[in-house]
């Protein structure tokens, strides 16, 4: 069953009551006061514009303990030698049009609408959402942005430019010592590569809980 939303209630159905593919609930907007709820009961936007906005909440949540990082010789190497220079909260604005511009193969488009990059500005104005940048040579080469809710880090697009450059920037997210654990929402193979697994949605809810403090990664 898909839940229709309220355009003027911004409460959420049960995650637990999502569709075998994650998909819970259609409507709504992009009000912060609406991203937060869902943010804070494990459910994400992700639509396009030639659709309703589509909520998600997968039965199973693909992760990354910063504990669990697996960071390559050659990319250790690429550390060592300096290249890249990061920041945090730097530029946003930016690193979000990246996210949105860069050509993704097998996908037509973006999903980072017009209206998502509007939000999520308004979400990083807020203190809610950040980003973490790579620069060579004064110049953007990659980055990441996502939202956070406690000391989860919930990661919604990565870019880069140049070679390793977002890498970069997801290993100083990753060693930043901010975050207990990064959520990567939907499996990909790099991610894969680099530590990322799969954790059910009760383990990750409670991860979600602020209440809780850190206790090291849960054994897959």
């Amino acid at each position: 069953m898909i839940f229709q939303l309220d355009e003027h209630d911004i409460r959420f159905p049960d995650p637990a009551l999502a569709e075998p593919d994650g998909l819970l609930a259609i409507g709504g907007d992009l009000r912060t006061e609406r991203l937060l709820e869902a943010y804070r009961r494990g459910i994400f936007p992700w639509y396009s514009d030639d659709t309703p906005i589509l909520w998600y909440s997968p039965h199973e949540r693909f992760v990354l303990f910063p504990e669990e990082l697996k960071i390559s010789k050659s990319m250790r190497q690429i550390m060592r030698s300096g290249r890249f220079a990061v920041t945090v909260d730097r530029a946003f604005d930016q690193v979000i049009l990246a996210c949105a511009t860069q050509p993704r193969p097998g996908q037509d488009g973006t999903w980072i609408t017009d209206d998502m990059q509007d939000a999520y500005i308004r979400l990083h104005t807020l203190g809610h959402a950040h980003s973490v940048e790579t620069w060579h040579n004064n110049t953007l080469a990659g980055g990441l942005y996502g939202v956070s809710v406690g000391n989860v880090f919930c990661g919604e697009s990565m870019f880069s430019r140049e070679a390793n450059a977002s890498k970069m920037a997801l290993i100083a997210l990753c060693r930043s010592g901010t975050y207990r654990l990064i959520d990567c929402q939907v499996y990909s193979d790099h991610l894969a590569s680099l530590g990322a697994r799969m954790i059910p949605r009760d383990q990750y809810k409670t991860l979600l809980d602020p209440k809780k403090k850190p206790s090291g990664a849960p054994k897959g």
